[in-house]
C-alpha cells in the first residue's frame, strides 16, 4: 500500500520513506529523485515535511498518527486508523488544538462509480432511502493464516477490520449513523484467530438498514453494493482488477411500475481513486478543510466493529 501511494501524489513531491525492510523503502524511494530512506518512521519527523503518509499494519497506526499531530505534522493513514476505537482516544481533540489536518483512507469512496452514486442521490432522483444490501469479498491465498492480517496483536481482528469497514464507512456515507448495530464474526475455515466473516445488519434512527458481509471465503472476489430508495435503485459491481469491471447501475421506478428505465455507467479504465483521495488531502491542507472522511469516520467505524466484536463473544460462550 506504501508503493501504491507513492505512486499517486497527485503533484506533491515525496523527500523521504521508512519501512523496517530498509530494501523495500529504497524501492519506493527511488521512485523519487532525492528521497531519503530510512528503517525508523520516528526519524521521519526530523525532516522538512508538511504531510505524512501511514501504510503500516494496524498495531502502529495509533502511535504513528499521535507522533505526527503532536509534531504538527497533516496524516494521511489508512483505514481503519488503529486496531480498537480505545486507540484513538484524545487524537481528534489534539488534532484540532494543533490544527493538523488528518484523512482516513476510505478510499472506496473515490472510486468512479460511488461519486457517480453519490451524484444521483444527491439529485433526489432516488427518493427516500430505505435500505442498503452489499458483499465484500476475496479468497485468501496460500499462507494467509500466517500473514500479519491474521495475527490479533497486529491487525487488531479480522475480515470485518480488513474489508467490513470499507462497507461500514460507505453506509454511514449514505445513509448516515447507525444507532441499532447487530451482526455476527466468525471463523469458518481459515486456521487463525481472527474471523474470515462477518456479518452486519445496521439501522439508523430512522429504520433505513445496511445488511452487508464481509468475507475472505469467498473464492472468487466479489463487490457487489446495491442502494434502495423509493423512485429507484443503484448498484454497483466491481472494483477492477480481480473484482471485475467497475459498473453502475441505475434503475428508475415508473409511475406505472413494471420494468424500470435503466442506465449503466462502465469503467473498463485505469482507477484513478487513489489520485482523486490525495487530491483532496492536499486540498485539506491547502484550505484549512476538516477531512471526511477523518477520525470521526474512524471511529464511528471502529466502534460498530466493537460491537459486533462484542455480540459474537457472546454467541460464542454459548
Amino acid at each position: 500500500m506504501g508503493l501504491k501511494r507513492a505512486q499517486h501524489l497527485a503533484g506533491a513531491t515525496l523527500i523521504a520513506c521508512a519501512d523496517t525492510d530498509f530494501a523495500r523503502a529504497e524501492r519506493i524511494a527511488a521512485l523519487h529523485p532525492g528521497c531519503v530512506a530510512f528503517t525508523d518512521w520516528r526519524l521521519l519527523l526530523n525532516t522538512d515535511f508538511d504531510a505524512l503518509i501511514v501504510a503500516t499494519p494496524q498495531d502502529s497506526h495509533a502511535e504513528i498518527l499521535r507522533a505526527a499531530i503532536g509534531a504538527s505534522r497533516h496524516v494521511l493513514v489508512e483505514k481503519p486508523a488503529a486496531r480498537h476505537v480505545d486507540e484513538l482516544t484524545g487524537l481528534p481533540e489534539l488534532a484540532a488544538k494543533l490544527n493538523v489536518r488528518v484523512r482516513v483512507g476510505f478510499n472506496l469512496r473515490y472510486h468512479r462509480t460511488f461519486q457517480q452514486a453519490r451524484s444521483v442521490v444527491e439529485s433526489g432522483a432516488l427518493g427516500a432511502l430505505m435500505l442498503l444490501r452489499a458483499r465484500y469479498g476475496h479468497g485468501g491465498r496460500p499462507g494467509y493464516a500466517r500473514e500479519w492480517r491474521a495475527q490479533p496483536a497486529l491487525s487488531g481482528g479480522g475480515e470485518l477490520l480488513d474489508q467490513g469497514v470499507h462497507l461500514i464507512d460507505l453506509a454511514r456515507w449514505f445513509l448516515g449513523d447507525f444507532v441499532e448495530i447487530d451482526g455476527f464474526a466468525h471463523t469458518y475455515f481459515w486456521d487463525m484467530p481472527v474471523e474470515d466473516n462477518g456479518f452486519m445488519l445496521l439501522k439508523t434512527a430512522t429504520r433505513q438498514v445496511a445488511f452487508m458481509h464481509a468475507s475472505c471465503t469467498e473464492w472468487k472476489n466479489t463487490f457487489s453494493w446495491e442502494l434502495y430508495g423509493r423512485d429507484g435503485k443503484l448498484q454497483v459491481d466491481g472494483l477492477g482488477g480481480s473484482y471485475g469491471p467497475e459498473k453502475l447501475t441505475w434503475y428508475q421506478n415508473l409511475p406505472q411500475m413494471g420494468p424500470p428505465h435503466t442506465t449503466t455507467w462502465e469503467y473498463p479504465v485505469p482507477d484513478n481513486s487513489w489520485d482523486f483521495e490525495m487530491a483532496e488531502f492536499l486540498q485539506d491542507i491547502r484550505t484549512g478543510r476538516d477531512p471526511v472522511p477523518g477520525l470521526a469516520e474512524a471511529i464511528a467505524a471502529l466502534g460498530i466493529v466493537a460491537r459486533i466484536y462484542e455480540r459474537s463473544a457472546r454467541d460464542y460462550r454459548a
